[in-house]
């Protein structure tokens, strides 16, 4: 007996130290993308927002996410300003790294192991605003039976971390989670893709893009895909395979948390319907386009810096951050950090046709192009990378006019121009919990209108 009990504990031994093996050597890539995911997530919200890692491991990655992610450990390097993440705490290490300006990247092994050092970035002190109102200060002009709907919790609904309403130019109302505040930067996700569309009609008012433009890609050349326009990427029409699909190792999870040159990745994928043709959401799309906008620049550094010069800074955007991948290419799909009051600067340049204090930024009509429903999505997607018409159909009326940036795990930004209305509302709200933000917006567009 004695021999058989030993017999069996080194054969549980070796099983054991096997399958450790296997998951140091060789990791699933389930495991390595939930790895990827937890650095990344911990280091922006560390670095950029200013959060507890613990506590955004626990609330943000863990509690939403899947049940793997409940064994993940982070280990936090203050001095490199770097996060690592292994599943069981030593398998499939994930690494994301900050840099001042830049926020946060996932990285490899390799290039975790040599990447510089951050140096600090000088800061122009804060300007008093003498007591001036938004945008151009930061009073508010509230409205007490918006921000009376803003404190109900019901229309709020959970996980909310920041609601800001805008009318005619102003804050109206505003409100925010426990552990959040004005100062919060919090990601936009797939609201970013607005940012991305709004930075491309830049380029456009500068004469290095155009929206009828194929031949866009060097790997495209000799190809089918060749005859893909920039409008049909800004559309979701370019008729290129990717998987959108969220949980468990897809093209998405794949780009996001895996590969370190995430447009070249999506470029590589093959037509699978006529451009123009078919619509189909891709947050592949939106980083092909993102190196599309910065390939139209001399310099690395000029493409790098072009969001805060020629955008952020031009509408007092001062939180705001855009993150690239590895390869330096901002990830235009859905790594942007703001606080709700620069999302809201955002949403009210698109209100007023991209004119920010007298001054045309956009070309005149590139917001109407934008917000145009598009045939191939049925009339609820935009010509420019916006909603149209949110969620399913049915819900609490609302103007024809409105339309939708919109966010994984329920960000959104609400547009109605004949209102002069923005509503922004942020949160960690996976949809599986039921709820509809259209209540919320519903009852607000009463209280004003």
């Amino acid at each position: 007996m004695r021999r058989r009990l030993l017999w069996l504990a080194g054969s549980v031994s070796v099983a054991v130290a096997a399958i450790v093996g296997w998951l140091v050597a060789m990791p699933p890539e389930l495991l390595r993308v939930g790895d990827g995911y937890a650095a990344k997530i911990v280091c922006s919200n560390v670095f950029v927002a200013g959060r507890d890692a613990e506590r955004v491991l626990a609330e943000d990655v863990q509690a939403p996410g899947h049940p793997l992610l409940r064994l993940v450990r982070i280990s936090i390097d203050e001095n490199r300003k770097a996060v690592t993440a292994r599943m069981f705490g030593f398998a499939a290490p994930g690494h994301a790294i900050y840099r001042e300006g830049l926020g946060c990247t996932n990285v490899t092994e390799g290039e975790f192991a040599a990447f510089p050092g951050n140096r600090q970035l000088r800061r122009r002190p804060p300007q008093s605003d003498e007591g001036k109102l938004w945008p151009d200060g930061s009073g508010s002009a509230v409205n007490p039976a918006v921000q009376t709907l803003l404190t109900d919790g019901q229309l709020a609904g959970p996980g909310m971390r920041a609601i800001v309403v805008v009318k005619d130019g102003r804050i109206v109302g505003e409100n925010y989670g426990e552990g959040f505040n004005s100062a919060t930067p919090l990601l936009g996700w797939s609201m970013t893709k607005s940012v991305t569309a709004t930075l491309i009609g830049l380029r456009i008012r500068d004469g290095q893009m155009a929206l009828d433009r194929t031949e866009l890609l060097p790997q495209w050349r000799n190809d089918p895909r060749n005859q893909i326009k920039l409008a049909d990427l800004l559309a979701m029409q370019s008729g290129l395979q990717f998987n959108e699909d969220y949980g468990d190792v897809t093209d998405v999870t794949r780009m996001l948390f895996l590969e370190g040159d995430m447009a070249d990745f999506s470029a590589s994928k093959p037509l699978e319907a006529k451009p123009g043709e078919r619509f189909s959401y891709s947050s592949g799309t939106s980083t092909i386009l993102s190196r599309l906008w910065m390939d139209t620049f001399g310099s690395v550094r000029e493409a790098l810096t072009f969001p805060r010069n020629a955008l952020f800074r031009p509408l007092g955007m001062t939180s705001a951050v855009l993150e690239p991948d590895a390869h330096g290419t901002y990830v235009g799909s859905s790594y942007m950090y703001a606080t709700a009051r620069d999302w809201a600067r955002f949403g009210l340049f698109l209100l007023q046709n991209g004119n920010w204090n007298g001054e045309q930024i956009l070309p005149p009509d590139f917001v109407s192009f934008m917000r145009t429903p598009t045939k191939a999505s049925n009339g609820r997607y935009g010509a420019g990378h916006v909603w149209t018409k949110y969620g399913k159909d049915g819900g609490p009326p609302l103007p024809a006019d409105a339309y939708w940036l919109q966010g994984h795990d329920g960000q959104t930004v609400m547009l109605v121009p004949s209102l002069g209305l923005a509503v922004v509302r942020l949160g960690l709200t996976p949809s599986n919990v039921g709820y509809d933000v259209r209540m919320l917006e519903a009852k607000i567009v009463e209280a004003v209108n």
